[in-house]
């Protein structure tokens, strides 16, 4: 509490230069940097006619960020104003070190001289503009100072200017030793785009009131927008703590100190600083200032609801609700019905898994519209859409529902629930196994524009709508044998979220995810599994599932049981659907493998009915191909080709390239299986139609360079020339047979091997 009581004295104090001069509640104070752009602005009232239109407008562009950033050295100063103007950064550097190397009376005179701005019937510069108002701040500031603050500010830009000779002098000796082209180079770099580099933050002292509310909301909307442009975390947290150094009850500053530990998981500081905000803002007097009496019980009640989302998202439930059921006890006491909204929206995420938690969530979309809360409705018709998409209800039906709410985003202009609306769409389609949709949704998301407004050098929403659309798009092409493709995409999201992001768990599991299926592909089952701790690291669940995968096809059967019985109790209590169904569909291919095919049937016909339960199309009809392959190892081929019938399509129009090539392998195999009670000429028939059945899947597997797969396609196709008596061709598939048979694992090759 020492600085709290601190901070309402005043006590006029000198700092690296700096002069601080806001005794009678001034929010400004004189800096060298600052008399630099007061004479910057007199040699431009000075110049008057004679700057072309041009060079004119490209100093007024250049004015306002320089008027609300941070300090800056003289030397980049001079550099900015001589993209603009070359001639006046001559004539601003000329006066500045005439005022330098001159005597204080030169200062003094050149302070008097600034108030004939706003004299005359027509002033050079209206008294309520922005340059009016600048020039007003800082007259009024310089004309409070003592006679010793006015000498340490004339020191302080004597050292101002002295620092950039010194600084021009080096330059200079380093152009001598520096080649013309990578000079050039150099120069582009240096631009005057924001945000800044951690360097040029500050120059020397702490920002006026102004800087560090410019600099403040310059920071969120970066971090929210588009983090890579924002300074690091530890550089951006470098600069809060020196603007907290010198006002400790700065609470904005506090926020964004809780918004940038959330940055890298950092539980401790976070809390810290979301705590030391609201009792800032509650010592400070803004809230009750702006909402009368309600303001000091509105700060506890919102901060505790805010302390509640901030241990939910760290998966500190227990805390969360307390803190919850707090804010809920402070808002019914205050009758605030928009704090009780939101906690009841935070309440749904807390009890997701009950059986009431969709009656509740129904309850907070049908309140949030009656009380004109249009962000809190849509955010639950989001959330209902995606609980229910989990609960099996059909694509169209849900569609309707996000139809409603983006009526309520268009609406409303809520730009941000536009790009996450069409991001749940696109995992919708994905979960339905509609990759032509999900790819269409993703499109229309990338190639929108966003409605908000942004910053100078933030280009794009680089928010987590577009992280989850782009890896989907990644994986969508990897399926379909563009590797190459997804790399792109991938490097893409690597530079657009680097991995100290927010978001960059997202396109790093999906990396993983694409790396281990090339590598089991391939055949190369040692990567698959040295990938396997990474996935496990980001996604337990899909970890242990792709770890039974690697024992499977290593044969190790009996580790993989235990893997997938385990995983399968696990799925089923946290209600997992999908991937109980791919747990199912892995457990009957150990039954085949283990010569069960009759155990394997139970198993296939449970996972058919959670599919169509489920709503799950692409997985019914994989389970539909596993039931086929199941009834031509039993002998009944001729069922099993009927029933290829009614999933092969869905697979041939929505799925990934393997299953397009294991499901035309499985109609040859049938194929074959069925000839074998027909006409000698009806039976050559059937086979030249498995043989062109083998060729279209064995340029699926070439597509994702599948070479186990295609050597069993070679082996087949090599048999069935033989039957034909079609040795030139029966040659060329055993020559290529033979060149794959000896560079992958020997594990035999017997006629029929599994569905994939």
């Amino acid at each position: 509490m020492a600085s709290v009581h601190e901070s309402l004295y005043f006590n006029p104090m000198m700092t690296n230069g700096v002069v601080h001069a806001n005794v009678f509640g001034i929010k400004d104070w004189v800096t060298p940097y600052k008399m630099a752009l007061l004479v910057l602005l007199s040699e431009l009232g000075r110049a008057g006619a004679q700057l072309g239109l041009l060079e004119r407008r490209r100093l007024n562009r250049l004015l306002l960020p320089l008027l609300q950033g941070p300090d800056m050295s003289l030397s980049r100063l001079r550099k900015a104003i001589e993209e603009s103007c070359p001639n006046l950064a001559s004539s601003v550097h000329i006066r500045i070190k005439l005022m330098a190397e001159g005597e204080l009376k030169d200062m003094e005179q050149f302070f008097d001289d600034l108030s004939d701005s706003f004299t005359g019937t027509e002033p050079e510069v209206h008294k309520t503009s922005v340059v009016g108002l600048f020039l007003r701040h800082m007259i009024l500031a310089y004309n409070k100072l003592s006679f010793s603050q006015v000498y340490k500010l004339y020191t302080a830009l004597q050292q101002y200017f002295q620092n950039d000779e010194k600084k021009t002098g080096i330059d200079e000796t380093d152009m001598e030793l520096t080649n013309t082209d990578e000079l050039e180079g150099k120069m582009e770099k240096e631009e005057l785009d924001i945000p800044l580099r951690e360097e040029e933050i500050s120059c020397g002292g702490p920002l006026s009131q102004k800087q560090a509310e410019y600099f403040l909301s310059q920071q969120a909307s970066l971090l929210k927008n588009d983090e890579t442009k924002a300074l690091t975390p530890a550089a951006l947290q470098k600069e809060l703590n020196n603007l907290l150094k010198f006002n400790p009850d700065f609470a904005e500053a506090h926020y964004l100190s809780y918004l940038n530990s959330l940055r890298v998981q950092d539980v401790f500081s976070s809390t810290h600083s979301l705590l030391h905000y609201f009792d800032r803002l509650i010592l400070t007097g803004a809230e009750s200032k702006s909402n009368g009496d309600e303001g000091y019980g509105r700060s506890l009640r919102y901060a505790a609801l805010n302390l509640a989302a901030l241990h939910c998202r760290f998966g500190h439930y227990q805390q969360a609700e307390l803190a919850l059921q707090e804010a809920i006890r402070i808002a019914q006491e205050s009758n605030d019905h928009v704090c009780l909204q939101h906690c009841l929206s935070w309440l749904y995420i807390l009890e997701q898994q009950s059986s009431d938690s969709c009656v509740l969530l129904e309850h907070s979309v049908k309140k949030a519209v009656h009380f004109g809360l249009p962000y809190l409705a849509s955010l639950g018709i989001q959330s209902l859409v995606q609980q229910r998409a989990f609960a099996g209800k059909t694509a169209n039906k849900l569609m309707d529902a996000l139809k409603d709410s983006d009526l309520l985003h268009w609406k409303h202009s809520l730009s941000e629930l536009i790009d996450i609306s069409i991001a749940q769409k696109t995992a919708i389609w994905r979960l339905y196994g509609r990759s032509t949709m999900a790819l269409q949704q993703a499109q229309t998301l990338l190639s929108m524009n966003s409605l908000e407004s942004v910053n100078v050098g933030v280009q794009q929403n680089n928010t987590e709508s577009f992280a989850v659309v782009l890896c989907h798009l990644a994986e969508l092409h990897a399926e379909q044998g563009y590797f190459a493709a997804a790399s792109e995409i991938l490097k893409h999201l690597k530079e657009r979220f680097p991995p100290n992001s927010q978001h960059s768990q997202l396109w790093m599991l999906f990396d993983q995810k694409i790396q281990f299926d090339r590598a089991m592909n391939d055949g190369r089952y040692h990567i698959a599994d040295s990938l396997v701790a990474g996935i496990t690291a980001l996604n337990s669940i899909e970890g242990v599932y792709r770890k039974a995968i690697v024992l499977k096809a290593q044969n190790q059967m009996s580790e993989a049981h235990k893997l997938l019985q385990k995983l399968l109790t696990h799925c089923q209590k946290i209600k997992n659907t999908e991937m109980v169904i791919s747990v199912l569909l892995s457990t009957a291919e150990l039954y085949w493998r283990s010569s069960c095919h009759t155990i394997a049937l139970p198993v296939l016909l449970q996972a058919l009915a959670l599919s169509r339960e489920y709503s799950l199309q692409y997985l019914a009809s994989e389970t539909v191909l596993n039931l086929a392959f199941s009834q031509l190892i039993l002998g009944i081929p001729e069922q099993a080709l009927n029933i290829l019938h009614m999933a092969i399509e869905p697979i041939l129009a929505h799925g990934a390239v393997l299953d397009k090539g294991c499901a035309m392998f499985l109609v040859a195999k049938c194929q074959v299986a069925s000839a074998t009670s027909y006409t000698p000429q009806k039976k050559a028939e059937a086979l030249e139609s498995a043989i062109l059945n083998l060729n279209e899947a064995k340029v699926y597997f070439v597509k994702v360079d599948c070479r186990e797969q295609l050597r069993d396609v070679l082996y087949f196709q090599a048999r069935l020339f033989h039957t034909l008596g079609r040795m030139q061709e029966r040659n060329k598939c055993a020559m290529l047979f033979r060149q794959l048979h000896q560079e992958l694992p020997a594990h035999g090759v017997p006629l029929i091997n599994a569905f994939k």
